[in-house]
């Protein structure tokens, strides 16, 4: 596998996720109560959440449904003219469009489109930026977004999405994205276990991993940063004070090098804290780091041994 010739710019970054919750209440109060996302907003069926230095009024869209697992992704295009140019490519790319669709309490209207195994994407540029709602949430320095309290994760990282071919869906994320690989996992059968895709200077905003479950257009999960390793460590004790199902961790990943935790929201989705450090994609001739399988089978590169429900559990679960 080899870097793409040309990296595209149009794409600034990850802008937020939609998640569905069928257990709206129970949901909201752990992303706010627990894991320390703050609430700038709600709606008839939504409620919009960021972390403490998200500069955009949301990056978690939490919504009430009959179902869990991820609604859309939102991605921020770099201009309204790199906006243009990302929706013409993806028109004339044979992927599924959904076409334009009006905005929220959070951006303005939007380009929807889908990946070959049904999660839903979009692509906006105008933007609401958050503004504290009273002196409480002000932060003590003017170039933060906000104060911070609780488990604090920092901002939105990243997610997880399952499919059924990875090497199908990168070339969804390379056509319509412009996103470039940076890790993946290549099996002994030939076939790519996994890919993390980056639009920008971060190691990877989204990752593909193979879905071993029969299900369709599942979430893995969904990643808030930390500062240091030490709020994970904190985090810990939070969730277990709480009654949180921690299902891995803390631990440090082999693949891109993140300190993280993953525990289950009352729903059951996922979510995780991690911490990167220093680590960024800075040269523009990068070349994306094999996995092979054995080496992935070693399993995290230090820490307890992945737990199997990390391999098999996604949102919404598969019927039986």
């Amino acid at each position: 596998m080899t870097a793409p010739t040309e990296t595209c710019h149009d794409i600034a970054h990850l802008g937020h996720v939609e998640m569905l919750t069928d257990k709206f209440d129970e949901s909201l109060d752990f992303f706010t109560r627990v894991y320390g996302l703050k609430l700038s907003g709600r709606d008839e069926t939504s409620a919009y959440l960021r972390a403490w230095d998200d500069y955009e009024y949301c990056t978690l869209k939490l919504t009430r449904a009959d179902t869990t697992g991820v609604a859309h992704i939102g991605y921020r295009a770099d201009s309204a003219e790199a906006l243009e140019r990302r929706v013409a490519a993806i028109e004339a790319s044979g992927f599924k469009t959904h076409g334009w669709v009006e905005g929220d309490l959070s951006h303005g209207r939007a380009f929807r489109f889908e990946d070959p195994f049904g999660h839903i994407f979009e692509i906006y540029y105008e933007t609401n930026w958050y503004e504290a709602q009273d002196e409480v949430e002000k932060a003590a320095l003017k170039n933060t977004a906000s104060s911070f309290n609780g488990a604090a994760p920092r901002r939105i990282d990243h997610l997880n999405l399952l499919a059924a071919d990875v090497t199908e869906f990168r070339r969804f994320m390379e056509t319509c994205l412009g996103s470039r690989v940076t890790e993946y996992i290549q099996l002994d059968n030939g076939r790519i276990g996994g890919c993390w895709f980056t639009v920008n200077n971060k190691t990877y905003d989204l990752a593909c991993t193979e879905e071993h479950g029969g299900g369709h257009a599942r979430l893995h999960h969904v990643t808030y940063a930390t500062d240091q390793r030490e709020d994970i460590l904190r985090a810990a004790d939070i969730f277990l004070q709480n009654g949180v199902h921690i299902e891995t961790g803390p631990h440090k990943h082999a693949i891109q090098g993140t300190f993280f935790l993953y525990v289950w929201e009352p729903a059951g989705n996922r979510v995780e804290l991690a911490n990167a450090g220093a680590r960024l994609i800075l040269a523009p001739d990068w070349k994306p780091v094999r996995w092979t399988e054995s080496e992935r089978k070693k399993g995290q590169a230090w820490g307890m041994k992945t737990i199997e429900s990390f391999h098999t559990h996604g949102t919404p679960p598969v019927k039986k």
